[in-house]
């Protein structure tokens, strides 16, 4: 539900230009900044909220606020009150990751918190492939100046109805995660304390273990990095270079997220258990450096390929792109004691979403435009920052193995140093 309400957005693009008569970097700005900065930066306060009060509540309000500003994306007639909309959107969805880890935590034991969180995290692709798909659809049926009248709002443009379709189910799904079981902080994680801690100690014990933290969040920072790049390229690349229809892209590109991606970050997740069952702590980034290597083949295999194989030379990326995302969010919870779990995931999120997010989109933009200055040329800027990134990324992980063994064990015999 948050990532087709979060990316939506981005296959709307043309009618919302025309309507509200805003320019290409305006539109930027509503898809990425509006969104991005607040979502990444509210996570820390958010986290430390549901680090001592209810997670299931939070969770539960944070859904029904990004509905509610969703439908409220509808019924902007200009450009700021869209704008704030995204803001709200953006706001509701901090809510969400942080508790929703810990809570995952505390219902799965150790040995099999990799394949709950994968399973969590299957909705990120599935969500962006319903909302390609769905986009795809959307601009196949709407053209013109199309308009429908609703009671009390009056006339609407097709894109407005499609917020206002696309956010209200969403409070169904408020009332019933407010229906889920509370578990009791630190169930699955034997005697150690559940009590909230003093800021102090939760810092002292995130720079004990900088290497593990550091190596871990900007690793995966990096593979998002180019999977936010593929997400916003891969398909203006598909109807520039290979003469796909928005259609064509919409259905076949969101089927194979919504399959492929979501049976990457699902096999990724459980291999990490199994791996970690076997006697490797550091399973979680041995992971993330597998993934690594399926991508980097996958991102030669269909940025390469001719047109008349493009349809099957996508599914390897849309596999290996999602491989390591469940197997990071578990690694987050295994090198963090119970009462830290939520603002460490924050940390992790913010990282990942405010690096991944809005590099990744740029560089490839940046290259095209200024290195090449050919738009012809998309294709080489999305090899470049991939096979830069996930370099990066694999030069990040290798050295933080050791530290993120240490932070495990660490973990696992963390007592509480103060009150809070």
């Amino acid at each position: 539900c948050s990532f087709v309400d979060r990316q939506i957005i981005a296959l709307m693009v043309g009618p919302i230009r025309r309507d509200l008569e805003i320019s290409d970097t305006q539109m930027s700005l509503l898809m990425g900044l509006s969104f991005a900065v607040f979502y990444s930066l509210l996570g820390l306060p958010i986290g430390r909220l549901a680090d001592r009060v209810s997670r299931r509540r939070i969770i539960t309000w944070g859904i029904a606020l990004w509905s509610l500003m969703t439908a409220m994306c509808g019924l902007a007639r200009n450009y700021w009150q869209l704008f704030s909309a995204r803001v709200g959107v953006g706001i509701g969805e901090a809510a969400l990751s942080p508790p929703a880890y810990s809570l995952i935590a505390d219902y799965f034991p150790r040995n099999r918190l990799g394949t709950a969180i994968g399973v969590y995290s299957l909705g990120i692709y599935l969500g962006s492939g319903l909302a390609l798909m769905l986009g795809g659809w959307i601009t196949g049926q709407v053209s013109g100046d199309a308009s429908w009248t609703l009671p009390i709002v009056g006339a609407m443009r097709p894109w407005q109805v499609v917020f206002i379709a696309l956010g209200l189910p969403g409070l169904l799904i408020a009332l019933w995660t407010a229906t889920i079981r509370e578990p009791v902080r630190g169930a699955t994680s034997g005697a150690q304390s559940a009590t909230a801690l003093a800021l102090q100690e939760v810092v002292r014990y995130v720079r004990s273990h900088f290497g593990a933290f550091l190596g871990h969040n900007l690793g995966f920072a990096l593979i998002a990095m180019v999977n936010y790049a593929w997400a916003y390229w891969v398909p203006t690349w598909l109807q520039r270079i290979h003469g796909w229809t928005p259609q064509h892209v919409g259905f076949t590109y969101g089927l194979w997220t919504a399959t492929f991606g979501v049976g990457g970050v699902v096999v990724g997740g459980w291999l990490g258990d199994v791996i970690a069952r076997r006697g490797y702590p550091d399973a979680k980034l041995r992971i993330g450096l597998i993934g690594i290597t399926g991508e980097m083949a996958s991102a030669f295999l269909f940025l390469l390929a001719p047109t008349a194989w493009m349809d099957w030379a996508l599914i390897p990326g849309t596999f290996f792109a999602s491989f390591g995302f469940g197997a990071a969010a578990a690694g987050v919870q295994e090198i963090s004691p119970v009462p830290m779990r939520a603002q460490t995931s924050a940390v992790y999120l913010l990282v990942v979403n405010l690096l991944g997010q809005t590099l990744g989109p740029l560089f490839v933009a940046t290259l095209t435009d200024y290195a090449f200055g050919d738009d012809m040329m998309i294709g080489r800027s999305l090899l470049i920052v991939t096979v830069v990134g996930l370099a990066l990324a694999a030069a990040v992980f290798v050295p933080a193995l050791r530290p993120f063994r240490r932070a495990v064990a660490a973990c696992r015999a963390w007592k509480p140093e103060t009150s809070p």
